[in-house]
């Protein structure tokens, strides 16, 4: 009974973690094959609190990931001069600043989406304004994969084009998640965005403010 209670202890999470990364893959193809169905999918069946968390975490991991191994490893060209590298220690605690920044960010604009809902007639839970914050954050973040070819002018065009897709995702979204007509959820999606550009200027600030404290990157060489 003890060995029967342990195994269950270790399978149950990792059936539970095997069933979210499903999940979160399901929800990525569809979004990026046909968003509008996918959109619907999402909206009549509301994932847990966890699981937009869980999808947040994991999809943070990958602009991560890949901007440590690019910096620490690679090297970035920005098209005159040197390669460009950091020392591993602090590629790794600016990957980690980041990693929070991320995180942060995805969460404060699901408060906005969530707060804002009151101007448009809409109610959504704090679970739903998080699906919607953290589906249309995920081709940006997808974006990191681009880092693997570290060229600055690729790497910003490869940005562009994921940042077109994540808006384009939050004015596909918004009206289909909100339950509002699509006129209000237009202008909805673009209070949000707004918003979210505000969001962007504080965290850029906030990052400006910490390189003055000497917590900035250190160079190889």
């Amino acid at each position: 009974m003890v060995c029967l209670f342990l195994i269950n202890k270790t399978y149950l999470p990792f059936q539970l973690h095997k069933r979210y990364s499903r999940m979160i893959l399901n929800h990525l193809w569809g979004l990026y094959t046909h968003p509008k169905e996918e959109w619907h999918s999402i909206e009549e069946r509301h994932e847990s609190y966890f699981y937009s968390l869980s999808h947040i975490a994991i999809i943070s991991l990958i602009p991560v990931l890949m901007s440590y191994y690019s910096a620490a490893h690679l090297g970035w060209s920005i098209g005159v001069g040197d390669i460009i590298k950091l020392t591993p220690n602090s590629a790794m605690l600016m990957s980690i600043g980041m990693y929070f920044g991320l995180m942060v960010g995805v969460i404060s604009l699901a408060i906005l989406i969530h707060e804002l809902a009151k101007a448009f007639d809409a109610a959504p839970t704090y679970t739903q304004s998080l699906e919607l914050a953290a589906y249309t954050a995920t081709p940006l973040f997808m974006v990191g994969f681009a880092a693997f070819f570290p060229v600055l002018w690729f790497v910003m065009l490869i940005g562009l084009v994921g940042l077109t897709y994540s808006v384009y995702l939050l004015y596909a979204g918004t009206p289909i998640l909100m339950h509002i007509p699509e006129g209000k959820g237009f202008i909805y999606a673009s209070s949000v965005v707004t918003c979210g550009l505000v969001l962007l200027a504080i965290l850029m600030a906030a990052s400006v403010i910490l390189w003055s404290m000497g917590m900035g990157p250190v160079y190889v060489g």
